[in-house]
This record gives C-alpha cells, sequence and structure tokens, in this order.
C-alpha cells in the first residue's frame, strides 16, 4: 500500500502547509509498503555489487540507483548508464563530463565504479546514504503528482543549498544551476527569464543569470543562497511567478477558444 501525499492548495500557500506538515508526511510516506519493500532489497543487496554490469543487470537495485538521484526514466537506458557509471568523471572526456545534466555525474561519484581502489558500494554507509537520497527524490516524485511546482520547490530547497556549500568558483556554482533541469526552471521562472532563453550563448546565460539574480535577491554569490532567508525568498518567488504564469496561460484567447471547444 502507498501513501499519497496531500498538497490542499496550489501557490505559496500550499508551499507553506507542505513545510508545516512535512516531517509526518514523510515518515508516512516512506514507512508505507512499496517504499519499504524497494528500499530494504536495495539494503540487503548493494554491497554484492561490484560493477556496473552487475547493477545494471539487477533491475530492482537499479531502480532505486537511479531514483536516487532523479534519473528514474532511465531505468530502460541500460547501456548508456553502464557507460556513465563505467567512465567515472576523473577524465574531462569521460560522458558523465559531457553531458549537460550534472545528476549523471553525481551519480557516477557516488557508485564510484572507475574508482582504482574499489567501488564506493562497498563502504558500510553506502546502502544507507543512497537509501536516503532515493526516499527524499521519490516522495518529491509523490508531490509533483499532486503539484509539479511543488515538487520542483523541494528539490530546489535541498539541491541548492548542496551547491551553494561546495567549495567551487561562483560561475562554476552558476554552471551547476544552468545543468540541472529542475533547478534551472526554478531559478528562470523565479527570475522571470523567457523559454527562449536557453537558446542564448552560455556564457551570455551565465552572464544575465547573475544580473538578474543581484538586481532580484541582491546576489549573485550562489554561497549565499545557503543561508535559509535567501533560499526561502527563491521558493517563494519561484511559487509566486509559477502561478501568475499558469494564471495567464489559462485565461489566454487559445485557452479560452480551447474551452469552449471542448465543451461541445
Amino acid at each position: 500500500m502507498s501513501f499519497t501525499p496531500i498538497v490542499p492548495t496550489t501557490g505559496y500557500t500550499g508551499w507553506l502547509f507542505l513545510e508545516r506538515t512535512m516531517d509526518s508526511q514523510r515518515e508516512n510516506f516512506e514507512n508505507s509498503a512499496e517504499i519499504s519493500r524497494k528500499t530494504d532489497y536495495f539494503a540487503e543487496k548493494i554491497a554484492d555489487v561490484k560493477t556496473a554490469d552487475d547493477l545494471v543487470a539487477d533491475r530492482r537495485l537499479l531502480e532505486v540507483a537511479l531514483g536516487a538521484f532523479g534519473l528514474d526514466d532511465d531505468i530502460n537506458n541500460t547501456y548508456f548508464i553502464k557507460k556513465v557509471l563505467e567512465d567515472g568523471t576523473t577524465s574531462d572526456t569521460a560522458l558523465a563530463n559531457r553531458l549537460a545534466d550534472k545528476r549523471y555525474a553525481a551519480f557516477s561519484d557516488a557508485f564510484g565504479f572507475a574508482n582504482l581502489a574499489g567501488p564506493n558500494t562497498e563502504r558500510p554507509d553506502f546502502a544507507d546514504t543512497t537509501v536516503a537520497l532515493y526516499e527524499k527524490k521519490q516522495f518529491e516524485i509523490a508531490i509533483g503528482d499532486q503539484n509539479e511546482d511543488m515538487r520542483l520547490a523541494l528539490n530546489a530547497e535541498g539541491e541548492i543549498k548542496q551547491i551553494a556549500q561546495a567549495d567551487r568558483s561562483n560561475d562554476s556554482k552558476w554552471f551547476s544551476i544552468m545543468g540541472s533541469p529542475p533547478l534551472r526552471t526554478v531559478f528562470e521562472t523565479a527570475l522571470g527569464l523567457p523559454s527562449s532563453f536557453s537558446q542564448l550563448d552560455l556564457d551570455r546565460q551565465l552572464e544575465v543569470f547573475k544580473d538578474k539574480s543581484q538586481q532580484r535577491f541582491g546576489t549573485s554569490d550562489i554561497s549565499d543562497f545557503a543561508n535559509n532567508e535567501t533560499q526561502n525568498d527563491l521558493i517563494r518567488q519561484f511559487l509566486v511567478r509559477s502561478e501568475i504564469n499558469a494564471s495567464i496561460n489559462a485565461t489566454s484567447p487559445a485557452s479560452i477558444a480551447l474551452t469552449l471547444l471542448q465543451g461541445f
């Protein structure tokens, strides 16, 4: 039996409700039979996995492994996933490093099948760490089934802090945001950037992101988003703008015409 999270309303009001009930809702979700069955199996079997071949050969393990990094849709792309894992991330030519979506690099790093000292699956804390990531991501997906904006906000809350606290240059952190589709969506919406924005040259995108962030949040330094106040401002702005955009789209001439046609 699965647990369905409750999101009674949209926008920032819905977010405040979700924040108040988060702990109890997550506990109920993680203790549900469906999630427990998957995570128990992973915890029991993952230490026996020594290679990328071992992982992709066991669909139940692969489901949790991919799900922990928000890569659930790649469950059938076993050749691609095997290549990502086997290449590792130390070489500039590694597949994960050539992909714009940096979740693949994080996934490859976490399992460490390219490590000379052996994969990270042998570490005693590996199962617990991966299961915790999986439970978090799957809760976000369940929330997204109720309201996609809430899912994006939940993801941003954790991901932005991780990037903000990383020991890297500010531009590198911005590129990490630009390379994460869910987090990029949150920033683009919060900053009022159009969908065509992604077609610009990457360096120009970086410049615009930083300028807009300075104007809206008073900073272009991603490290400042580790601060709860700045992070909350980002999420609030995203949810408010997203709701406004949805309202505008719902009252556009094309939308009204479609609604009228559906009545016939």
